[in-house]
């Protein structure tokens, strides 16, 4: 952890490169060429930021190694530390037991941080695994001074480093492995064997082995990179699948024939340092950076070229203040865009894409000299320790700056892949990249590019038109649209107007010459893609009227043709095609889109011309249609053709009224009217198929008689006369035409005989006065049962004798006879019965019935005997008032009216009765008995007439009961009252 004084060092530090940073932004604050305001709300942290690290340590460093966050610093002479930097509150110290004065060369640390090399200055080697307390010893390795170590991280696992590499300070290469398992009684060495593979040399003498670097690439390929002081080799071979274990001798035998591949530069610094950027864990590296004598070398590492892992190759030559006497660099690491090289009193941050220093942080004297710089691949911190101190690099937003280099080197697409999420520098780009391709004549290119910055649209369309590049503009213009938002309807309105003129213009100047015929139609197709274009035909349509007049004003038919197509004006496309006397393709246009508007709008034309398509059009729509409606197509006939346009129009009209079966009154007149003048064989068929009954026809009765009466058609007449039930006009006029016509209308009023009788009295006056036909007469009779000789008998002339109709008078007077028989025998039939119902009433009038005294009433269930009461034939007996009480309920409203009226005619007559207590003088006596008569003639008569109305048939056997069997139990009047009574 660092101090409080170095943290307050380190924030002064930061403060007042932030206020610098706040004065240069303030200062560019203002609207851009591209119209974005660039202004930051936040100030932005440095890439690089430094952070010392207090391990309150009291012995000097010497060397440190970091690696998947573990952590290892030799101390002092006989000291190691370890710390785990995921726990940094639990370092691990541990002595290395060497009581010699040997000193610690170099720490090695694998890419998993679980096996550490020590390197002693003795030319012995020794091994620390993470999980282990115990430092051991490599006999194999004694003798040799490591100077590098190339890792397995293929194979490599926490307990087994796998085959590695080893380099050593005379040049010799050594293929090893190490093992933290124990080994056997006897064999106690974690180094399972150590041999040498190959040798580096320089100037013909054996070079120091400065960095080893192993990777693995596509089909098994292995790629070794070693450096020495001034030359970097690379070895490259294929090992066999499922060979790994085998290590890397067959790499080098591979090689031995052939001279090794390297690069050799001439200065040397005595040592040299490669480093590696690594986008992901675990994936190989992409680029590299050598530290030598002449610079830098870095570049690109490319896994799929044979000969050589280096790409795209560069050298950063040192810079005038780099001097190998006095401050010669120590140390180099590379990030994605820049690398890190340690001087002893400073670090410089150099950027690999420009080769320009962006960061330099001077250490101050109190620390002592830098001595090493590491970067942990896992975590991407950058280490740098002195001999009192350590310091840690945050790399942060490492590719903030990268777009502008790369467009400055004019890699526009590289620029912009980095500048996404941040709309301004993309704009900027954008606009870069546009201008150069205007300033190299790629007009096509740096339109695209222009419709996507935020630049004025006037000067970009200015400058295209200047350059009379109107394809160009045409680009710009499509691509600005396609930007635009549906609610910039203003923006879209003035570009879609603009690029319609864009698009005449050119296709006028490509239609008048012939030579370039495949560009007019490719122009043509891209100018109806245009017009077509779903996402701007709201626009379109809302000013499809200037659309017009623009293709108007160019002569363009068949584009307004197509563009009015695409708006569904589709009348406008058959007003043209009718213009240009193209009637086919008109009716065409309305067959397809089955318009019903629009049929009964151009019809009337299409008719004249095409009446055979035009029905046949009319056919297919169906019902769709409404017949009504083309009538006036149907009525528009022309000099020329007008037969054909007849015979089409009665074709149609017959598909309306026997197929659509229609019912418009107007169709089926005009129907009639046609046959009536050019088909009249086919009128009285339609008359007769229409029905007999005017309810079930649907033309006008009086219309139909009118025009058959026009043209003389009398048998048609007849029958609408028929239809119409006037009988008599019917006859009258069928007797013009046919006798037997005449009788089948007299024989329809079949329930008037009287007006059957003068139907058929006028057929035989007709053939008697007219015909002159006796014989036909008389056939008269027989057909009519309602004729008699006598009726047709003043028709004859005076001449005619009587042998011309003697059998019809026999006839006659023998039906008269068989009649007079009849009524004989119905008169005997009479007076018999009459005779019978005689002898019933006496019989009736002596029968009697029994009643007993214990005899109750059906209805009150007292006594009989009390009280006056009727005795019916069925055996049931009521009181008089009980019966009258019985029946009223079930009386229509008129009898019960007459019951109460002859009531009070009974009581009147019994009170009347009642006051006579005196007799009357002798003259009156004479008058008072013929009262008394009269007024028992009275009583018995109202009395009759009472039982006629309430004693004619019994209550409870009669029809009354019958009647009433629908009728509820209780009246729904009383229902409410007679449910409280039960409550």
């Amino acid at each position: 952890m660092a101090s409080i004084l170095d943290e307050y060092e380190d924030s002064q530090n930061t403060r007042q490169s932030a206020q610098q940073r706040s004065r240069l932004a303030a200062a560019n604050i203002g609207i851009t060429h591209s119209g974005f305001v660039n202004v930051r709300l936040e100030e932005e942290k440095p890439i690089f930021t430094k952070q010392r690290i207090d391990f309150s340590h009291l012995e000097k460093i010497n060397h440190f190694a970091v690696c998947n966050n573990q952590l290892c610093m030799s101390l002092g002479k006989d000291t190691l530390l370890r710390i785990d930097l995921a726990k940094p509150d639990q370092p691990n110290q541990m002595e290395m037991g060497r009581k010699d004065d040997c000193k610690v060369h170099k720490l090695f640390l694998d890419p998993s941080g679980s096996h550490l090399l020590i390197s002693l200055s003795s030319s012995e080697c020794l091994y620390l695994n993470r999980n282990t307390q115990k430092v051991r010893s490599l006999s194999r390795w004694r003798g040799h001074l490591i100077e590098s170590v190339g890792w397995n991280k293929l194979l490599g696992t926490e307990t087994n480093t796998g085959p590695i590499l080893v380099g050593t300070s005379q040049g010799a290469i050594f293929e090893a492995e190490i093992s933290a398992t124990e080994g056997s009684l006897f064999n106690t060495n974690p180094d399972q064997y150590f041999r040498q593979v190959h040798s580096l040399e320089e100037d013909g003498r054996p070079a120091p082995v400065c960095c080893l670097e192993v990777e693995r690439g596509l089909e098994n390929k292995v790629f070794i990179i070693a450096t020495t002081r001034k030359r970097l080799f690379q070895f490259v071979g294929k090992v066999a699948e499922g060979s790994e274990q085998q290590g890397y001798s067959s790499i080098f035998s591979q090689n031995q024939d052939l001279l090794p591949s390297f690069q050799e530069f001439p200065v040397n610094m005595g040592y040299s340092e490669i480093t590696f950027y690594t986008s992901k864990l675990r994936s190989s590296p992409k680029a590299f950076a050598w530290m030598m004598g002449n610079g830098v070398l870095y570049g690109q590492l490319d896994y799929v070229r044979p000969d050589s892992l280096l790409s795209d190759v560069q050298v950063w030559e040192y810079t005038s203040d780099i001097d190998f006497d006095l401050n010669k660099p120590i140390s180099i690491v590379l990030t994605q865009f820049h690398f890190l090289l340690l001087l002893p009193d400073r670090v410089k941050a150099v950027c690999t894409l420009n080769g320009q220093v962006v960061h330099e942080d001077v250490f101050p004297d109190k620390f002592g000299p830098l001595k090493k710089m590491i970067k942990d691949p896992a975590g991407g911190l950058v280490w740098i320790y002195t001999e009192r101190a350590v310091f840690r690099y945050h790399i942060q937003r490492e590719a903030r700056d990268v777009w502008q280099m790369y467009m400055s080197t004019g890699k526009f697409d590289l620029a912009k892949e980095y500048c996404r999420d941040r709309p301004e520098c993309m704009d900027m780009v954008l606009a870069r990249e546009a201008e150069h391709c205007f300033q190299n004549k790629r007009y096509l290119e740096s339109a695209k590019c222009y419709a996507l910055t935020q630049n004025y649209f006037e000067e970009i369309a200015l400058k295209f038109i200047e350059a009379k590049q109107e394809d160009a503009l045409k680009e710009f213009l499509l691509k600005k649209l396609n930007n635009l938002k549906p609610g910039e309807r203003t923006q879209i309105t003035l570009l879609v107007t603009w690029l319609t003129e864009l698009y005449l213009n050119r296709l006028g100047q490509l239609e008048s010459d012939d030579s370039t015929a495949p560009v007019f139609l490719e122009t043509r197709g891209e100018f109806r893609v245009f017009l077509g274009s779903a996402k701007h035909k709201e626009c379109l349509f809302n000013n499809r009227t200037t659309i017009y007049d623009l293709l108007a004003s160019h002569g363009n038919v068949d584009d307004m043709v197509y563009f009015s197509v695409v708006m569904q004006d589709y009348e406008r496309v058959i007003s043209h095609h009718c213009q240009h006397d193209d009637y086919g393709a008109a009716l065409d246009v309305l067959s397809k889109h089955c318009d019903e508007k629009l049929f009964y709008k151009f019809s009337p034309v299409l008719m004249q011309h095409i009446p055979k398509k035009v029905v046949d059009a009319w056919i297919q729509m169906g019902k769709r249609l409404d017949p009504k409606k083309l009538i006036p197509a149907l009525m528009n006939y022309s000099q020329m053709g007008s037969t054909q346009q007849i015979k089409e129009t009665i074709r149609y009209m017959e598909f309306c009224v026997y197929q659509l079966t229609v019912t418009e009154e107007a169709i089926h007149n005009y129907l009639l009217s046609l046959y009536a003048k050019y088909k009249p064989e086919s009128l009285l068929w339609y008359l007769e198929q229409a029905g007999t009954h005017a309810s079930d026809i649907h033309y006008d009765l009086k219309y139909a008689l009118r025009l058959c009466a026009e043209h003389g058609y009398l048998e048609a007449c007849v029958l609408v006369y028929k239809i119409m039930e006037l009988y008599e006009e019917a006859v009258d006029l069928a007797l013009q035409v046919d006798v037997d016509l005449a009788k089948s209308c007299a024989d329809l009023p079949e329930d008037d005989e009287e007006l059957r009788k003068k139907l058929w009295l006028k057929i035989a006056r007709h053939v008697v006065q007219e015909e002159k036909d006796v014989k036909k007469a008389m056939n008269c009779l027989s057909s009519c049962n309602l004729l008699k000789i006598e009726d047709i008998l003043p028709f004859f002339p005076d001449f005619v004798t009587i042998d011309h109709f003697k059998e019809a008078i026999c006839g006659s007077l023998a039906e008269y006879n068989h009649h007079i028989e009849e009524l004989k025998q119905e008169m005997e039939e009479a007076t018999e019965s009459a005779k019978r119902i005689r002898e019933d009433i006496q019989e009736m009038r002596n029968k009697y019935g029994v009643v007993e005294s214990q005899e109750k009433c059906a209805a009150c269930d007292f006594p009989l005997l009390n009280r006056p009461f009727y005795l019916f034939l069925c055996g049931h007996m009521f009181h008089y008032d009980c019966l009258i009480q019985e029946v009223t309920p079930h009386l229509s409203t008129f009898k019960q009216n007459r019951l109460e009226d002859l009531q009070k005619k009974l009581a009147a007559t019994a009170q009347a009765s009642k006051s006579r207590h005196r007799p009357p003088p002798k003259e009156e006596s004479d008058t008072a008995s013929l009262g008394k008569a009269s007024t028992g003639t009275s009583r018995e008569t109202i009395k009759s007439d009472i039982d006629d109305v309430i004693a004619s048939e019994c209550v409870y056997c009669g029809e009354l009961m019958i009647k009433s069997i629908d009728k509820p139990f209780i009246d729904p009047q009383k229902f409410e009252e007679e449910k409280a009574s039960w409550l």
